[in-house]
């Protein structure tokens, strides 16, 4: 069966997802609102932190639903072994939790089927006939119509995708019953279509032959029950209508009635068009004026951070005439280069340049770097291939500068420093920067680049470090963040697409 029939059915299943009835977190609104196809590692982002938000509240089967969909991100970019990892934390803490074994089984059903998902796109026939098994328990547990109506899509992916047609055609007229009975004719009909189409894109004449010939016969089936419904419907009317005519023959009086009502319901008719049309009016003029208001909005941030870096650039003459040497002054002098840096990175839109970087030299001069600032007995390890890299110098050596010294500053004596560097696709690679501190506690990550957040004495740095690095990253066409899933430390990984 053509991959593309499988990817055809993923799209039809999207629209028959179990849904629940809790309301979604802002985090997940904000993962669904970003296009993966424009910054996937952002999109994936967000859902994992939707997913330990979640976790964190207790609501297990919004939190199940995010973690499969950062799982779907992962592999889409065959990054199999942290997809598998982060499903494996999501059961984790279903099992863990206090639903009952319905819900639990309901919030597993999400994550044994994108596992299934994924077995099925790396065609491991075994294994994904094993966690379709797993999918059947968990839907007999769970044991809701639409955990049960998504089962049988997901057993036609996998039939038809390892080319088990008869099973395949098992299972679809099956879910074709099923809608026929709650008369869902629409549904039935778009499906075979889908199956006819898919049969002809895989050029397997068979498949056509047979999927049009049980199209032909559910089709005639279905005009016979449509014919006859429509009858039982004009029968019904006609009964109706010939009641409602002995009635109003009863009496002149009551044809009056019945006309004055129409021509009162008329009028309220009209009468609800006209205020309804005021109120559209009414709803365009506020709209017209709320995108002008968000336009001056935006315009007048433009301004004031414009108005910021010029101020910040006429004072650094007045400052640097005064002795560096204090502590006070050399803190002004490097929160006002600090203001102009950040201001210039998020008015910027012109590309970075890249050059030929070799990245195991390029990591070791960095970490020399911060050989004098550590505790005694840590250890500085720098794990990286040689190999010859296309970045921008200036800004990575920034961003990597920035963390090894956080990490020296927070790392303990006897404690271990780590700089790696990953090739994870054919256009993508990340380095990450590893510590064994304290860690930093997860409510503070969602602001960890935010800047100006807290007024704070400047001679203990200004909290801007963080945040330019992060629009560095984005200036790279890249992203700079917090591994949620590393617990022994604090580990930032810096992702960038050449």
């Amino acid at each position: 069966m053509n991959r593309k029939l499988v990817i055809l059915f993923v799209n039809l299943l999207f629209c028959c997802t179990v849904a629940f009835a809790q309301e979604k977190s802002e985090l997940q609104k904000r993962a669904e609102a970003i296009d993966p196809q424009e910054n996937i590692v952002l999109a994936r982002s967000t859902y994992i932190h939707a997913f330990n938000d979640y976790a964190n509240k207790g609501q297990i089967l919004l939190g199940a639903q995010c973690a499969a969909k950062a799982a779907a991100l992962y592999y889409k970019e065959n990054y199999y072994q942290e997809a598998f990892d982060l499903l494996r934390r999501a059961d984790q803490v279903t099992s863990a939790s206090s639903l009952s074994s319905a819900q639990q089984a309901a919030a597993h059903y999400f994550t044994t089927k994108e596992r299934l998902q994924m077995y099925i796109k790396m065609r491991r026939v075994e294994s994904a006939k094993e966690q379709l098994k797993i999918l059947e328990n968990h839907a007999a547990l769970a044991s809701n119509d639409d955990t049960t109506n998504d089962l049988l899509y997901t057993k036609a992916i996998y039939y038809y995708t390892f080319g088990m047609n008869a099973q395949g055609n098992a299972v679809f007229k099956e879910m074709a019953d099923k809608l026929t009975a709650s008369k869902e004719y629409d549904k039935v009909d778009e499906v075979y279509q889908t199956l006819i189409a898919n049969g002809r894109k895989s050029g397997s004449a068979s498949m056509v032959a047979q999927s049009y010939s049980n199209y032909m016969a559910w089709k005639d089936s279905t005009n016979a029950l449509k014919h006859a419904d429509e009858i039982k419907a004009l029968k019904q009317q006609i009964a109706d209508n010939e009641a409602s005519i002995a009635d109003k023959d009863s009496s002149l009086t009551t044809r009056w009635v019945f006309i004055v009502g129409l021509l009162i319901l008329a009028g309220v008719l009209a009468a609800a068009l006209v205020v309804g049309a005021v109120i559209l009016m009414r709803f365009i003029l506020l709209t017209r004026r709320q995108k002008k208001n968000i336009q001056l909005a935006n315009e007048s941030n433009a301004l004031k951070a414009k108005f910021i870096s010029n101020i910040s650039a006429q004072l650094e003459p007045t400052f640097r005439k005064l002795d560096s040497r204090q502590p006070e002054v050399q803190a002004l002098l490097d929160f006002s280069e600090h203001i102009q840096t950040l201001s210039e990175l998020e008015n910027s839109s012109e590309p970075v340049e890249l050059e030929d970087v070799q990245v195991q030299q390029f990591c070791e001069e960095l970490m020399d770097q911060i050989r004098d600032q550590v505790k005694p007995d840590v250890t500085l390890t720098v794990n990286a291939p040689k190999m010859n890299v296309p970045l921008n110098r200036d800004y990575v050596s920034h961003i990597l500068s920035h963390l090894l010294a956080n990490a020296a500053e927070y790392t303990p004596a006897e404690g271990k420093i780590t700089l790696e560097y990953k090739k994870r696709g054919q256009h993508s690679h990340q380095f990450l920067v590893s510590d064994t501190g304290a860690g930093i506690p997860e409510e503070q990550r969602e602001d960890l680049f935010k800047p100006f957040l807290q007024i704070r004495d400047l001679t203990t740095g200004d909290g801007l470090g963080l945040p330019i690095c992060k629009q560095m990253a984005l200036h790279m066409n890249g992203d700079l963040d917090v591994d949620p899933a590393f617990t022994k430390g604090t580990r930032f990984v810096l992702e960038l697409h050449a």
